[in-house]
């Protein structure tokens, strides 16, 4: 059995389109959208409506943790927009549609797929077509193993789109239980697979995810959202603990192969 398992995919439809090429399933552990890249400030939502300067700048200021003053420009942006007669949400919304259109229609079938904090879960269904399995807080057999499935973030100072609280998040750990390999968004609260070494910050792991791990032994534990970890991966216990790569800038998958 070979699974290739993608995260933080940000727009890569072309690199989605191929990930399957030779596995029994894709798994993708979520962030489809791309609201602004990092690395070219030229792509995402945010430069298609104010620009490569001003995404730059968000940028600049996100990265040396300066966030109300990020959060100030992009009001006044925002503000701009808005103004025209459009709320911020239509807006935003119009934008992820179109993205979701594109990056459904890339994915091989089957899929097995989880949401990223950055993404917008009450639309996934409408774009989610024959072959493509939605899971969060869920578990699925994919060739002999039990695959189980936790979505979303933890709540952050950037205040992305699905962030939830600690203890929802616990609960969707919880429901999920013992399996061969847990799937995440966010990596356990591990100070070396948390922390990213190009944005200079630690971005928010779970606890609950960490504990799950020490207590019920899976085969794997497999995450995305650390763009360029310290540390790729590592084992926890009986736990291969992996990072599965920043899709978007690598459009390559992690095999995962029995």
């Amino acid at each position: 059995m070979r699974v290739h398992v993608v995260s933080d995919v940000h727009g890569n439809s072309r690199g989605l389109a191929a990930a399957g090429e030779g596995a029994d399933a894709l798994v993708c552990l979520g962030d489809l959208v791309l609201f602004l890249d990092y690395a070219d400030h030229s792509r995402g939502i945010f430069p298609d409506l104010f620009g490569a300067d001003n995404a730059r700048a968000l940028v600049e200021l996100r990265t040396a943790r300066r966030f109300e003053e990020a959060r100030d420009l992009g009001r006044r942006l925002w503000g701009e927009v808005t103004g025209a007669g459009r709320s911020r949400e239509s807006v935003i919304e119009a934008a992820v549609r179109k993205q979701y259109a594109e990056l459904f229609a890339a994915f091989p079938a089957p899929t097995y797929a989880t949401y990223g904090n950055v993404d917008i879960p009450r639309l996934w269904k409408e774009y989610a077509g024959e072959g493509v399995t939605v899971l969060d807080g869920q578990r699925v057999e994919i060739g002999g193993w039990v695959f189980g499935f936790v979505g979303g973030g933890l709540t952050s100072p950037a205040r992305t789109p699905y962030e939830i609280g600690d203890e929802e998040y616990a609960a969707k750990i919880a429901a999920v239980g013992e399996v061969d390999v847990l799937c995440t968004h966010i990596p356990p609260e591990v100070p070396e697979l948390c922390y990213d070494t190009v944005a200079r910050r630690f971005e928010r792991g779970s606890t609950a995810l960490l504990e799950a791990i020490r207590a019920t032994r899976p085969r794997y534990s497999l995450f995305g959202h650390v763009h360029q970890p310290l540390v790729r991966r590592m084992r926890i216990g009986a736990t291969e603990c992996v990072n599965v790569g920043h899709f978007n800038a690598t459009g390559t998958p992690y095999v995962l192969q029995w």
